[in-house]
């Protein structure tokens, strides 16, 4: 039989592309099917709180005046304020809340003219919710309920509540709970305030600091007052409030969103310190005589040296490290700390190994009131005396016993490489040049291992001591390249014109600025004598530098004996400081104002 050649059928691809489009078309209309389902559900739950809420009013109003409140609330009532209720095969949450109303209409309490019978009817809101019902939103209802006869002079008062933020603006939908455990039955309310910020309890029994008001909100702080002679604080600056016949008592409140302190315990060269315990204390009180802190915390840094302080409200914030074998000697920002609302906050808190005493010098400016980095600082007393400056660290070496070998400068005794021709440990903490036999080398070399500053740097002075040498020695008997890089590999060392061609020759020499912005540094240091019978001794070498882990405005004296010294702060364009300042504890603080 012969096939006929005009049959024809789909190709795979033809057959992908019509089965994609089907299915396409099938969830477009399953889609639009769900849509719809879920629509008319919403519609039936909403429809069902709506016939809910008419229940919950027609109960309220065939109940007598007097009864239509809170049981255990105020306006006092047979109504409980949250119920659980079913319909419909969904589980409704019921709140109702009831206020007094003081209606403008006959005047208000406290106002012109001055309603002795404020309390002229009630607001009764119901808000109904479904947690277990999707995309349900809740539902608010309210309604006002009248008294039937006219109303009598009022034997009560009232009590408003404002609430506004950092800033002063009002802060609507505060959750505001009182309690008044003196009335006969006690009794609890739990409001909200208006958009004004305020909420108007109408009506209230009198009382001398009867009413313990707390006022919160999601993600904000929390105020509250207390009672007069409560235990552990007996004078509170807020305590409750007194409510008096015929009167209004006005008390506000101040919350704000909180915030967080991202909290680091690093060294000058941003290497984290771990497990260092400090104490957190705000400034704000809540008790007088003596005075109680509202806030007051321990805390401890991880392994790593971080914790992080969450809901914090705004405030200025303090913090002391406690007996953990460190001392603080900056923060970046400066402590105390202003903390705003809504804000997260980093603070690094820089510390070092205890060596006491120690003596911590912050600069301020006169009219700014923000740190001053660049100022001399001179601490002297018979027998002592140094010199610092602000938002500068210090790198050194002493002592270089410990052998070549060394990459990075971790053991503090040892270096990278040499010619072979110095002394490192004859005596140890002293370098010169090797002798061989009965007289020295003509010059050697040494290169350091590689300092790392933490971050990206600027370079100030490099620094060495002894700065007289034997005479015999001649011209600049020691003197040094400085090589920095971010890489750690490329290594150029450079003198104080930037080229391979010069020397560093003298002590407090600017380290040119061809090196800013470069992390790890390493120095080479020569030594050369012109008479072999005669050698330099380099006894200590140091450079300084800036960084995002150099606390700016700020230095740290420390190994100081117990006394009096005199401290003197200057700076290019300011007044000089001058005082006297007594050392006698481990560790304290000295704050310089300087004027310009």
């Amino acid at each position: 039989m012969k096939k006929n050649m005009n049959e024809k059928g789909f190709s795979l691809v033809e057959a992908i592309i019509g089965i994609t489009l089907f299915l396409i078309l099938t969830l477009s209309i399953y889609g639009a099917y769900t849509s719809l389902i879920n629509v008319v559900r919403i519609s039936r739950l909403k429809i069902s709180a709506t016939f809910l809420s008419n229940e919950q009013f027609e109960i309220i109003r065939n109940l007598s005046y007097a009864d239509v409140g809170i049981l255990g609330g105020l306006p006092a009532g047979r109504i409980q304020q949250n119920q659980t209720i079913s319909r419909d095969g969904a589980i409704f949450s019921v709140k109702t809340t009831i206020r007094n109303i003081d209606d403008p209409f006959d005047g208000t309490i406290g106002g012109s003219p001055n309603d002795l019978s404020p309390a002229d009817y009630k607001l009764v809101e119901l808000e109904i919710s479904c947690s277990l019902c999707p995309n349900f939103s809740p539902l608010y209802f309210d309604t006002y309920v009248g008294p039937k006869s006219l109303e009598g002079a009022s034997t009560n008062g009232a009590l408003f509540v404002r609430v506004f933020d950092a800033n002063g603006q009002p802060i609507s939908q505060a959750n505001v709970h009182i309690e008044n455990n003196q009335a006969i039955p006690n009794f609890t309310i739990d409001d909200v305030t208006n958009n004004s910020g305020l909420l108007q309890v109408i009506d209230a029994p009198p009382g001398v600091e009867a009413y313990n008001i707390t006022v919160s909100k999601q993600g904000y702080s929390q105020e509250k007052t207390y009672p007069t002679g409560g235990a552990g604080n007996l004078n509170p600056t807020k305590p409750n409030a007194t409510v008096a016949v015929q009167q209004v008592t006005q008390i506000s409140f101040a919350i704000d969103k909180t915030s967080v302190i991202n909290v680091s315990t690093i060294t000058e060269t941003c290497s984290p310190v771990g497990n260092v315990s400090f104490s957190l204390t705000g400034s704000k009180l809540i008790g007088l005589d003596p005075n109680i802190l509202k806030y007051s915390q321990y805390f401890i840094t991880n392994d790593s040296g971080d914790t992080n302080i969450n809901n914090l409200e705004w405030d200025t914030y303090n913090f002391i490290l406690n007996d953990s074998g460190d001392y603080l000697i900056g923060a970046i920002p400066l402590i105390p700390l202003n903390l705003s609302p809504n804000v997260s906050q980093n603070l690094k808190l820089i510390v070092a190994p205890i060596n006491p005493d120690a003596l911590l010098v912050t600069v301020k400016d006169a009219s700014a009131q923000l740190p001053l980095s660049g100022a001399d600082v001179l601490l002297q007393k018979t027998g002592y005396s140094g010199a610092l400056t602000t938002g500068r660290g210090f790198l050194n070496q002493t002592d270089w016993s410990g052998g070549a070998g060394q990459e990075n400068f971790i053991d503090p005794l040892k270096y990278f490489d040499s010619d072979g021709n110095v002394d490192i440990s004859n005596p140890a903490g002293e370098l010169k040049l090797k002798k061989i036999g009965s007289v020295y080398n003509p010059s050697g070399y040494l290169i350091s291992s590689t300092f790392d500053t933490g971050s990206a740097s600027n370079f100030y002075q490099i620094l060495w001591q002894p700065e007289d040498q034997p005479p015999e020695t001649g011209q600049n008997p020691i003197k040094f390249q400085i090589a920095t890089n971010n890489d750690k590999t490329t290594w150029n060392f450079l003198g104080p014109d930037g080229t391979a061609n010069t020397f560093y020759t003298l002590s407090n020499t600017n380290i040119n600025s061809i090196h800013n912005g470069n992390r790890y540094l390493r120095y080479k240091v020569f030594l050369q004598t012109a008479n072999t019978n005669f050698t330099p001794n380099l006894g200590q070498m140091s450079f300084a530098f800036s960084s995002q882990c150099v606390p700016s405005g700020q230095v740290m004296f420390s190994g100081l004996d117990s006394g009096d010294y005199n401290l003197t702060v200057s700076k290019t364009g300011y007044q000089t400081f001058n005082g006297n300042i007594s050392v006698s504890q481990p560790w304290q603080e000295s704050q310089v104002i300087l004027a310009p």
